[in-house]
């Protein structure tokens, strides 16, 4: 099993369909409060449909209390783009949690420091002008990588 874990969201669609893809490929989700939406909010619903039921998720009060919880993932790979490292230079293990900061702020430094080089992966971009992908299809990439290797 593979663990999502959305840092600090702050767009209900997005977190939806997070959820959509963890419950399409039998992934925990992890969702590290505070949140910028309630958890009932609609569009985090709709955006999840009514795959939302079949969702393993988890609410947690801080990153602390995410790290302190006996579900939370024992390695942890966070994905940002001040990363040097690719995906493709990870090797993913069954159990392994990959890591998104918020929308409008990524992750702060202190988790950047807490990761450092060696945990940190980026997604290749060939346009270095732009800045970033969504975090819904940073998340999709990103478990599909993972789950590619784990079932190569």
């Amino acid at each position: 099993m593979l663990h999502i874990v959305l840092f600090q969201p702050q767009i209900p669609p997005n977190t939806g369909n997070v959820g959509r893809l963890c419950a399409f490929t039998r992934s925990r989700l992890h969702l590290v409060h505070p949140l910028g939406f309630e958890i009932t909010d609609k569009h985090l619903k709709r955006s999840g449909m009514d795959y939302w039921q079949s969702l393993d998720v988890h609410e947690h009060a801080d990153w602390q209390a995410f790290r302190e919880s006996p579900l939370a993932p024992k390695r942890l790979w966070l994905f940002t783009t001040r990363a040097e490292r690719t995906l493709w230079e990870a090797r993913f293990a069954d159990g392994d949690g990959l890591v998104f900061g918020s929308e409008t702020a990524g992750a702060p430094q202190w988790l950047h420091d807490e990761f450092g080089i060696e945990r940190s992966l980026t997604i290749p971009k060939y346009d270095s002008d732009l800045r970033s992908l969504n975090l819904a299809t940073s998340a999709g990439i990103a478990t599909y990588e993972a789950l590619r290797q784990l079932h190569s």
